[in-house]
């Protein structure tokens, strides 16, 4: 780190550690020596509030333009209730949106984007009495909050706005000048009907929902109003709100709630609005902010690139705003319904990297895919073909929120799973078990054996059993797939890698599962056969293929022919031979250009972040920041689309913490520009917080802290010989491994300090100075 103090340095407080040396002689190859002595001082990492505060604030998006668009606005959410803020278009008022995850339609009979599609809800308007002339506004993240001023010709509004965290409740809080006390708030039902009629050919028969009715009721605190939305259906789904003016202050409280098929739904808000508004704003938000600082505090990244490091941190509001354990999968666009051709959840590529994030930042409390499976794992297995009913399971393409895709339907309507060697429909049959690959990380960033064996076990060995009734044995004497699809080339082909990765990682899964579980599965052999004669992966010259009938030839933003290298971390490039294939695979893949888009390049900063190229992990998210990333840090492909932004932070994670393998490895793919660096309880593979510095261009300090017990080994990077200590500062017995690893047992709730043999770094972790400074997000000019 930079030896003058900086502002932050200043905010982030805390002790040095002392300096005391520690003697101990390491053995090459064994056991270090643990030498008799006293102990030192203790050697707990430091963490001040204040570091959080400074990175917090410096990432604040901040509004001086008026925003025109979603992808420009500042946007509220709790994973439920989402709300996106920006001008009216052709009006002199600001909208503000009200969606909700929850909120569908129940007419399967059209399928996952028309009969079962996300519905809009509707937005209200704020409109002035004067002009607007001008906003200053800023996203508060650390409260998730937007504060500031709306101004006019005839005066000011001054609002504050959050949705509650732990109800389905907005509010926004109006203090009017006196000119502007004439303000009004309107509410504009949006007509229901599936997003993806602006897009595509309305299905014959179907028809938009009626219109909803709007109600007044009255209580002893005044009047409150709802927009009931009947449901072809049956069911509801039901808007209340209200305004309430407390000495000149106004204060909107808005919930919305669905139910189906009853018409439970009116109550519902109705009690949640008359609830909310029983408390002034500043009482109501109390435990919100609470709830949020509380939230990043689990974890923390600093790094010397400005925008980036901002950017990161919004992504962690993004999700906590748009995901919850309990809410439903993220579809496309989060809770932020535009419109889009895609209202539906999506399974094979976006729900996934929508979620990766939450494992290295700690996150866990946020997983609703684990949750999801598990709770609707019957409709997996009604989702395959009824032949294979009685042992399979799989997950459609699209499906809504209790992953119902709608039977057998055109294409454009959604998009079933498919039978291998057959089309139509598309035979694209592996999104399941890459789903469960997410189930799986969650499972061993916990070490939470109840995960491995109700949800993953149980569902991976229908996922498999699935491909099974399809192997068969080849002149070669190893065991081939027919023809499926690789997700989005358009082209099928036998021995389709998509589905070999896949198929592959998931008996070796269920293998070791059964192990750890000690389970005596009758499948047990044929998943080791499986996994020793499944046909090698199609490679030629250009590297991986689509299939054994299909080269890669030409521009597409997909990287599912490459899942063995990135996530799966099957092939990773431990041989000349096997990183030349990785080179070559990637460097084919993004020379196309006209079809990449945003996740193209975070998935190819991951892989190089995989080889250790830190450098041209930069320059893809670099390539993804110009090319792709909105003012507010979303993304759109023909409409919203969430994961590409989440997924970008999971590239930096992969950057500054891999632990794929049985090893950590910290600060495997920095930049050469990243001198300084500080993570802190970053989450990794066995259970483990790492903590950890990067000081002057080397790693000065690793802390590890084991959560489960489970084996300990860190390629820590740190030259020449370490010590290894305890919480306590006495020395620890370690073994030195290949690679500048070292494996030390930690018993559960242990922890481990890592430095340069005689090294007493300072483990205060505070922000580090930025390389140069970087413009705000939002519209700061």
């Amino acid at each position: 780190m930079a030896t003058t103090p900086s502002r932050r340095d200043v905010l982030a407080g805390g002790a040095a550690i002392g300096s005391t040396a520690l003697g101990g002689a390491l053995v090459a190859g064994g056991i270090a020596a643990v030498p008799a002595q006293a102990a030192a001082p203790a050697v707990e990492p430091l963490a001040a509030e204040d570091s959080w505060r400074a990175v917090l604030d410096d990432a604040d998006p901040v509004w001086r333009a008026m925003p025109t668009t979603w992808f420009e606005g500042p946007f509220l959410g709790n994973g439920f209730l989402g709300s996106g803020i920006y001008a009216e278009p052709g009006a002199n008022a600001v909208r503000f949106t009200v969606q909700h995850s929850e909120v569908q339609d129940h007419r399967p009979e059209f399928g996952s984007l028309f009969g079962l599609a996300r519905l809009p809800v509707g937005h209200f308007t704020l409109e002035p009495v004067g002009t607007i002339t001008g906003v200053d506004w800023r996203l508060r993240l650390r409260d998730a909050e937007l504060t500031g001023t709306l101004t006019t010709d005839k005066g000011t509004l001054r609002l504050r706005a959050f949705v509650h965290t732990s109800t389905s409740v907005l509010a926004v809080e109006i203090i009017p000048s006196e000119g502007e006390r004439g303000f009004r708030w309107v509410f504009h039902p949006a007509e229901s009907i599936s997003p993806r009629a602006a897009h595509k050919p309305i299905p014959q028969g179907y028809e938009a929902n009626p219109p909803a009715l709007v109600e007044k009721h009255d209580d002893a605190l005044g009047q409150l109003t709802a927009a009931v939305q009947p449901l072809l259906a049956g069911g509801q789904h039901v808007t209340a709100w209200r305004d309430r003016e407390r000495h000149g202050i106004r204060t909107l409280y808005v919930s919305v709630a669905h139910s189906h098929p009853r018409t439970t739904a009116r109550d519902q808000a109705l009690r949640t609005v008359r609830a909310a508004a029983l408390a002034p704003y500043d009482l109501l938000v109390l435990p919100h902010r609470v709830r949020w600082q509380r939230f990043y505090r689990k974890s923390f990244l600093s790094l010397p690139d400005a925008r980036l490091q901002s950017f990161y941190w919004i992504q962690l509001y993004k999700i906590a705003s748009a995901a919850r354990k309990d809410a439903p999968v993220m579809a496309t666009c989060g809770p932020w319904l535009e419109s889009t051709p895609w209202p539906a959840t999506w399974w094979n590529l976006n729900v996934q990297l929508e979620y990766w994030l939450i494992h290295g930042s700690n996150h866990v409390e946020l997983d609703a895919v684990t949750r999801a499976l598990g709770e609707f794992r019957d409709q997996l297995t009604a989702e395959v073909p009824t032949p294979y009913r009685t042992d399979s399971a799989a997950v459609p393409r699209t499906t809504d929120a209790r992953l119902v895709n709608g039977g057998a339907t055109p294409p454009d309507q959604g998009f079933g799973v498919g039978i291998p060697g057959q089309d139509p429909p598309t035979p694209e049959v592996g999104n399941l078990v890459w789903a469960l690959h997410n189930v799986w990380l969650s499972y061993r960033h916990t070490m939470d054996e109840s995960i491995l064996r109700d949800v993953l076990f149980p569902l991976l060995r229908k996922a498999v059993n699935y491909y099974l009734h399809f192997l068969d044995t080849g002149p070669d004497g190893k065991l081939h797939l027919p023809a499926t699809s690789s997700p989005e080339y358009g082209v099928n082909s036998a021995d389709c890698n998509y589905d070999l990765m896949l198929l592959r990682w998931g008996c070796r899964t269920l293998l070791e599962s059964a192990e750890l579980l000690g389970v005596r599965d009758p499948l047990v052999p044929r998943w080791q056969e499986v996994a020793a004669r499944l046909v090698p992966y199609p490679t030629d010259a250009n590297g991986f293929m689509i299939g054994a009938e299909v080269p890669f030839a030409k521009s597409h933003r997909h990287y599912s022919h490459l899942l063995a290298v990135y996530p799966l971390y099957e092939i990773t490039g431990r041989t000349a031979e096997e990183r030349a294939l990785i080179e070559t695979s990637l460097a084919h893949w993004i020379s196309f250009e006209g079809a990449l888009q945003g996740y193209t390049f975070t998935g190819a900063a991951s892989m190089s972040a995989l080889l250790g190229k830190g450098d041209d992990a930069l320059g893809h998210l670099g390539e993804l920041m110009t090319r792709f990333i909105q003012p507010n840090t979303m993304y759109q492909e023909s409409g919203p689309v969430i994961e590409t932004p989440l997924s970008a932070a999971q590239s930096v994670h992969d950057m500054v913490c891999q632990s794929w393998g049985g090893v950590v490895r910290v600060f495997p793919a920095v930049p050469a520009e990243w001198r300084e660096l500080v993570v802190h309880d970053f989450r990794t593979q066995g259970a483990f917080l790492l903590s950890a510095v990067r000081e002057e261009g080397r790693t000065r300090w690793v802390r590890i802290t084991s959560e489960a017990g489970a084996p300990c080994v860190v390629r820590h990077g740190i030259e020449g010989p370490v010590d290894v200590r305890d919480r306590r500062g006495r020395p620890l017995p370690y073994e030195e491994t290949a690679e500048g690893s070292v494996r030390i047992p930690l018993d559960k709730g242990d922890a481990a300090l890592i430095t340069a043999a005689g090294d007493r770094p300072d483990l205060r972790v505070r922000p580090v100075r930025p390389n140069a400074p970087a413009a705000r997000w939002g519209l700061p000019t």
